[in-house]
């Protein structure tokens, strides 16, 4: 949750919202179906509209074709010193999927190279590196003034039948028993700013106090809730991206809690790499708890994973990633 000052990455936060394109289709934001059967006229994904802070997320992925395996994107237009990481890798995701045919993105690898400029267009240079029958694999690089600050690799499976087990989910109260972010923050207006205001496109609900200024030792373990701010079109790679967009939003923090830490307590923290692997299909607008764990820190280097299942608790998502925790003197 904190920006990195020289290694390019700034905290993979609320961004990567995706999308599968084909040559010049344009998203579509009509309203979803039911994906338990009927027209959805009677369901309750009808019933939960999509945010503006969620819509323009997904604008800002809306990637422009400038030529064969080449887009630009777009930063939004805010006083921000860097690009967010999440919004790059986001965006290089949309630009890896338009040029998939057949498959479902099943694994993501990316490294932050250096810090992103807010106020140019990003490039995004898409390699081909293979199209098989059942797998193909892509390689983004993300370029401004005339250099990588972001590298993605990420590869698509098509669907198949095989052998299936899976770690159980822990146990966790029900997110409806939870605080919203808006009542989790009215204490911290003052010292926040409107930064604690604004509209997310990503409700999330740890089931854990929040305690800045503590200085408290706990287990190096963490459970939220999330789901994106409204319902979503049926497309399963955008699905895939708001959660990775959502995985980073904690991920690192899980490393500070043995040292009875927080972001905001003389620390320089930014995301490395991130890698993330895509067991099962799911939706991204109902609830999933996210389970994370750390079980390592050295070096100036935190190292978290973490597992995310549905609400009747598939296993559907699994993620690790190193990050930057530089403690400043």
């Amino acid at each position: 949750m904190t920006e990195a000052s020289d290694s390019g990455s700034i905290h993979f936060l609320l961004s990567a919202a995706a999308v599968r394109f084909y040559g010049s289709q344009r998203f579509n934001c009509s309203p979803v179906s039911d994906p338990r059967g009927g027209s959805g006229n009677e369901s309750r994904y009808r019933r939960r509209p999509m945010t503006a802070a969620l819509h323009n997320l997904i604008a800002l992925l809306d990637l422009e074709a400038i030529e064969v395996n080449i887009f630009r994107g777009r930063s939004p237009q805010e006083d921000r010193q860097r690009v967010f990481g999440g919004q790059v890798a986001g965006q290089a995701l949309v630009a890896a999927g338009r040029t998939v045919d057949v498959g479902d993105v099943h694994s993501l690898h990316a490294y932050f190279l250096r810090p992103g400029d807010p106020t140019v267009p990003i490039l995004y240079e898409v390699d081909r590196i293979r199209d098989g029958r059942s797998f193909t694999t892509r390689r983004v690089v993300a370029i401004q003034h005339g250099q990588a600050i972001f590298n993605l690799q990420a590869s698509f499976h098509a669907r198949e039948e095989g052998l299936s087990h899976q770690a159980p989910m822990p146990a966790a109260p029900d997110p409806e028993t939870l605080p919203t972010w808006q009542q989790r923050m009215a204490p911290f207006i003052e010292q926040m700013g409107p930064w604690a205001e604004r509209e997310r496109p990503i409700d999330t609900r740890p089931t854990d106090d929040l305690s800045w200024g503590s200085r408290e030792a706990r287990e190096p373990d963490s459970l939220v809730w999330l789901r994106a701010d409204g319902n979503l079109p049926d497309d399963p790679l955008l699905h895939a991206c708001v959660v990775a967009s959502a995985s980073d939003m904690s991920l690192l923090d899980t490393t500070l809690r043995p040292h009875g830490r927080n972001w905001e307590q003389g620390l320089m923290m930014a995301s490395l790499d991130h890698a993330m692997w895509f067991h099962r299909q799911f939706r991204a607008d109902e609830w999933l708890l996210y389970a994370m764990t750390s079980p390592a820190a050295a070096g100036a280097r935190g190292f978290a994973t973490g597992n995310i299942f549905t609400r009747q608790g598939e296993l559907v998502v699994s993620v690790a990633q190193e990050g930057l925790i530089r403690v400043q003197r």
